[in-house]
């Protein structure tokens, strides 16, 4: 009988060590779930602290904001379009008319190298050729006109930085100073644009010798 009662204690003994282990194992588990579950200080205090709800109200407000600045993005799109497309159409040939204007410009040039061949002065061939390069000028001339591309006054006009660029500085005291007084290349207009600027030649007054050399003398001292 001790032999057995020997035997069986280590084994009660076991299970009750068990038992406890368990006990204590399900207790840290309710105290941990416990614990998850408490809400902290910080969570409780960004509770109360949470914005509130915004009233129908304001909401109405709010979408009625954005539908307006949607619209008024809608027109401004509408509007920009509009200009581009009023654009194109208006000036759509800008570039070839641009481009265009060499043909002027090289028959002037023609016009100029032929007047200056001493051969061909008092000629008639020299005569002949010169009116048909100026029908030819004025033909180009009034077809740009009638496409709204016109010549830019210049002679005797005060410079105008919108439509001259000046080249040169003429002395001349029959002319009030930055009179134009010399047309170096015509400049022309497409509807209410610059196509190019005139480039011409303004008036000074004319600086005596007396000046010139105090002047001259003056940028030596300076150098």
């Amino acid at each position: 009988m001790e032999k057995e009662e020997n035997q069986n204690s280590p084994s009660s003994g076991q299970n009750q060590n068990k038992e406890t282990e368990k006990h204590e194992d399900n207790l840290a588990e309710k105290n941990k779930q416990e614990t998850k579950d408490e809400p902290t200080e910080e969570v409780k205090g960004e509770t109360k602290e949470e914005i509130k709800e915004p009233t129908p109200e304001e909401k109405i407000a709010e979408l009625e904001d954005k539908v307006a600045r949607t619209f008024a993005e809608m027109e401004n799109q509408r509007r920009r379009f509009e200009k581009e497309k009023e654009d194109a159409f208006e000036y759509g040939g800008f570039s070839f008319a641009k481009e265009a204007l060499n043909l002027i410009d090289n028959l002037e040039r023609s016009t100029h190298v032929l007047k200056s061949d001493d051969k061909l002065k008092e000629t008639e061939a020299l005569k002949k050729t010169l009116e048909h390069l100026d029908i030819i000028k004025k033909d180009l001339i009034s077809i740009f006109e009638k496409n709204n591309i016109k010549p830019i006054d210049s002679i005797n006009k005060k410079l105008d930085p919108n439509f001259h660029q000046a080249m040169m500085e003429i002395e001349d005291d029959t002319k009030e100073p930055g009179t134009i007084i010399q047309e170096i290349q015509k400049g022309f207009t497409i509807k209410d644009r610059l196509l190019r600027p005139s480039l011409v030649g303004v008036s000074k007054k004319v600086t005596n010798k007396e000046e010139k050399t105090a002047e001259n003398r003056e940028n030596k001292e300076n150098k």
